[in-house]
């Protein structure tokens, strides 16, 4: 894997924050992935909304160039593999079975989020393992919800975090990010067309926005 992502320590392990909008654990036979899916453009299709019609190839796409240059064993997704029971069309479907196929020795579990239990049963061909939240790995908990943990350092999805910038001419761009608090990094969403929530941002916490192929730390605002 090329050394493109930022290090942070979790939970007594060393992960990967990557610019691909992931977090990556290398250990000596065993490396897990984590990111989300969202099926949220099929979604707003099904009710006559015009959205691209790519998304779901876009970002499968993506997640293969990533795991073709990670090499995991397993990829867990942080929650919201699909957005509603609408997303499960057949196009999308044939789609996930297909890029499945792809990767056969690949395990996938999913943590379960608020959108997958309203989405219901996954389709047997895409061979994804559900489990309640949080799922526990070495010293680590990772969620869907980023709720803090007495006893485990949190990784965590749901908020699709991300930044605001403003330039001296006033111009404005608007960035995914990873929130790190004590005990909790919130990744952004892998997915395209997911949205994101504006950061509340406390004196201690990092911000690290993603820009195309990179990572960079946003610094703290000081306090008057």
């Amino acid at each position: 894997m090329r050394e493109r992502g930022l290090q942070a320590s979790l939970g007594g392990s060393a992960w990967t924050l990557l610019p691909e909008r992931a977090a990556y654990l290398a250990r000596a036979c065993d490396a897990r992935r984590c990111g989300r899916v969202h099926g949220k453009a099929a979604t707003f299709r099904a009710h006559g909304v015009p959205v691209p019609h790519r998304t779901t190839q876009d970002n499968l796409a993506r997640l293969s160039r990533l795991i073709d240059a990670t090499g995991p064993d397993v990829l867990v997704f942080l929650g919201d593999l699909v957005h509603a029971p609408e997303a499960l069309g057949k196009a999308t479907v044939a789609a996930l079975a297909r890029w499945r196929e792809r990767h056969a020795e690949l395990a996938l579990i999913l943590v379960e989020g608020n959108h997958d239990a309203r989405a219901g049963a996954l389709p047997a061909q895409w061979r994804v393992e559900r489990v309640a939240e949080p799922w526990r790995l070495d010293g680590i908990a990772l969620r869907h919800h980023p709720f803090a943990d007495p006893s485990a350092t949190v990784l965590a999805g749901h908020m699709h975090p991300v930044v605001h910038l403003r330039g001296r001419a006033d111009e404005s761009v608007r960035l995914p990010c990873f929130w790190m608090r004590e005990r909790m990094i919130v990744l952004p969403a892998f997915g395209d067309f997911t949205g994101g929530a504006a950061l509340a941002r406390e004196a201690n916490d990092r911000v690290i926005a993603v820009a195309d192929d990179r990572l960079f730390e946003i610094p703290a605002v000081p306090a008057v």
